[in-house]
């Protein structure tokens, strides 16, 4: 039986102050009960002495000093978990919000995790389709993996994430138990009902389970929000042999609520104002990807955070780019241009991308297409440069065709829109059929072997519809 404590040193935001606190410990869990009736939770953040600094999940509104009774758990943050809550949607901490009532299980899990010994670990291999050209082609995702998408204020990141949800797979003919856990921090409501409408509406809300935590619920949910997300994920994936696809968005939300709460604890801040512990906070999280021996399942994290002021050199974006393998970086250049998904492909980057693709995963001629179509998309941005200095009228005829690739390449290869999912295959012949569009003398990426197969300038003339007789004169002579 838990000691129970009556009243509150101090109140401050979402933070409360208990004193002559005994046997309590960091992570544990507490029990308020306000005037008698209302039961909150909350979380030990910090201790010193005999005082104890407690996070409150529900917020400190009608909390007092004096009545408010406390009862230490003796236990850390647990979730409770089952195979069946697919199909279900919680809020940030757990608690069913879908009104289908709890979750029939003895299974809990503390939210932080177990620590994963290293030595246990398995190289990330093969891949997760998500449908998107410019990732499966370019970044390919590969299982296991954590590959962030840096976005910026306006740019369609949430369309994105609903997009890879409902197009996700493990690729063609895999037959897998495959399953998605999707975690939200901080967003809108409305922001939320497309979320769970697009997945209802598109058929795959039976394998997705969703955490909600919204722009009006408690700040203190929001740091829990994507370690229940994960811990669901871990036990879906070790515990259930699932291949699982986890997506959190946005963590500059959860960022930015770990500086309100240590701002709020009085602690001395570091760059913008974040806490030191930024680094280790976001580590903690993303290391929680993977894949381990013994066990058939993985985790996979497609983390989404927001870029403030669109500059990579912030925080958050810049700490998580030593924590992931890569990076999927969205342009607002090409978002006003009217193409979607605005990938830009250059700054992006899959560093497990060639352990994952290739013969016997995706097919033999991935990693040499797609380094073609990067090569060739770097020079129309370098030919783009020099026409701004020279004009376009004095570009050589090669540069002139270059400019041609790069309008066919984002008008069809990148904007694809919300509702198309193309296969491997597809993507890749599509990528064939726009560097044809070059002449054979330019692929300098590519050997003889796969030009003689996959090469085929008319067959790219057709499909592009090429009709302007200068393009393709100069095509003709520059492959003469």
């Amino acid at each position: 039986m838990g000691i129970e404590y009556l009243g509150l040193s101090s109140i401050n935001g979402p933070l409360v102050i208990l004193e002559g606190v005994q046997d309590a410990f960091f992570d544990e869990i507490v029990e308020f009960m306000v005037d008698g009736k209302t039961k909150k939770i909350g979380r030990i953040i910090e201790l010193y002495e005999d005082k104890a600094v407690i996070q409150v999940f529900e917020g400190t509104e009608n909390m007092s000093l004096d009545n408010t009774r406390t009862k230490l758990t003796g236990h850390p943050m647990e979730v409770s978990l089952a195979p069946d809550m697919l199909g279900r949607t919680f809020n940030g901490i757990g608690k069913p919000i879908d009104g289908l009532g709890p979750l029939i299980t003895d299974v809990k899990r503390d939210v932080n995790g177990l620590p994963l010994n290293p030595v246990r670990r398995k190289y990330p291999r093969n891949y997760i389709r998500t449908g998107i050209s410019a990732i499966d082609g370019l970044t390919t995702l590969i299982r296991g993996q954590k590959l962030p998408i840096f976005s910026g204020n306006g740019l369609p990141h949430d369309q994105l994430a609903a997009q890879i949800v409902k197009q996700a797979s493990l690729g063609d003919g895999s037959d897998e138990p495959f399953a998605v856990v999707f975690g939200a921090m901080g967003v809108k409501h409305d922001v939320a009902d497309f979320f769970q409408k697009t997945f209802e509406e598109s058929g795959v809300a039976d394998h997705v389970c969703m955490f909600l935590n919204l722009a009006n619920d408690p700040v203190v949910e929001r740091l829990i929000t994507p370690k229940v997300a994960l811990t669901a994920a871990e036990y879906l994936a070790f515990d259930c042999n699932m291949h699982i696809l986890v997506i959190l968005t946005d963590m500059t939300s959860f960022a930015e609520a770990m500086r309100e709460v240590s701002s709020s604890k009085g602690e001395i801040p570091s760059r913008k104002g974040y806490p030191g512990y930024l680094y280790s906070e976001l580590a903690t999280l993303y290391e929680r990807a993977g894949i381990i021996e013994g066990a058939e399942g993985s985790v996979t994290q497609l983390p989404i955070l927001t870029m403030p002021n669109d500059d990579i050199t912030h925080p958050i974006p810049d700490l998580t780019g030593y924590i992931t393998e890569g990076q999927i970086t969205l342009s607002p250049e090409l978002n006003s241009a009217g193409i979607y998904p605005p990938v830009d492909v250059l700054p992006s980057l899959s560093r497990l991308m060639k352990d994952g693709i290739g013969e016997g995963y995706t097919r033999g001629d991935h990693q040499d297409i797609a380094n073609q179509l990067f090569a060739c998309y770097a020079h129309v941005q370098d030919v783009k440069s020099l026409t701004s200095v020279i004009g376009e009228d004095e570009l050589s005829p090669l540069d002139k065709q270059y400019l041609s690739f790069g309008k066919l390449f984002e008008q069809h290869f990148l904007n694809q829109g919300f509702d198309v999912n193309r296969s491997i295959e597809e993507t890749l012949d599509l990528g064939w059929d726009l560097v044809s569009v070059l002449p054979r003398e330019a692929l300098d990426r590519l050997d003889n072997k796969l030009l003689d197969e996959h090469y085929d300038h008319d067959r790219a003339v057709k499909r592009f519809h090429i009709k302007e007789k200068s393009i393709i004169k100069e095509l003709q002579e520059a492959g003469d």
